[in-house]
């Protein structure tokens, strides 16, 4: 069994650049990284007063299932010290499953704890920009991220950022 997934990583507490660079760096250690894109400034999404977060997404191979790539997020978020207080409010870190194929077939789950696709994807522009950038032509839902992106607010398209940081890791060819 292999699973391809799309992770939205992000955060707004502490060095965020540094805690996303180093996902970057353990999925790439761990042999899993297949591709990232640049880092995205955004506004907080859910309406907690709190700084902007660096947004990215970076997709992965992962040997075992969903869940196991799931798994393998909360242990960097435990690792970046990730308390879950407030919903929607300031961290330092999130890894979100957005979406997963096993042995390319899509991966559709309802089930509490991991929801695939992600629920709330195609309403955040900080995980599609990113995205769209990495794989122009995903879908989603089976519509194209291009066509999801048209369905927001161009204000909250036009409010994720390009930064200048980067997160490839050290010897990192893509």
């Amino acid at each position: 069994m292999s699973c391809r997934a799309v992770l939205s990583i992000g955060g707004n507490q502490g060095d965020p650049l540094a805690l996303l660079r180093g996902v970057v760096a353990a999925a790439a250690g761990d042999g899993i990284l297949r591709g990232f894109s640049s880092v995205y400034a955004t506004p907080p999404w859910g309406g907690v007063d709190q700084d902007d977060f660096l947004n990215a997404v970076l997709v992965v191979d992962h040997p075992g299932s969903p869940r196991d790539v799931l798994e393998w997020g909360f242990a960097r978020e435990r690792a970046a010290g990730r308390t879950r207080a407030v919903r929607w409010g300031p961290r330092t870190l999130d890894v979100d499953v957005v979406s997963a194929e096993e042995d390319g077939a899509t991966v559709t789950s309802g089930d509490d704890s991991l929801t695939l696709p992600h629920p709330r994807a195609a309403e955040r522009a900080f995980v599609l920009v990113p995205w769209m950038e990495i794989e122009p032509t995903a879908r989603l839902n089976g519509l194209a991220l291009s066509a999801h992106l048209d369905a927001l607010d161009p204000a909250e398209v036009a409010g994720v950022r390009r930064t200048t940081g980067s997160l490839a890791p050290e010897g990192w060819v893509g």
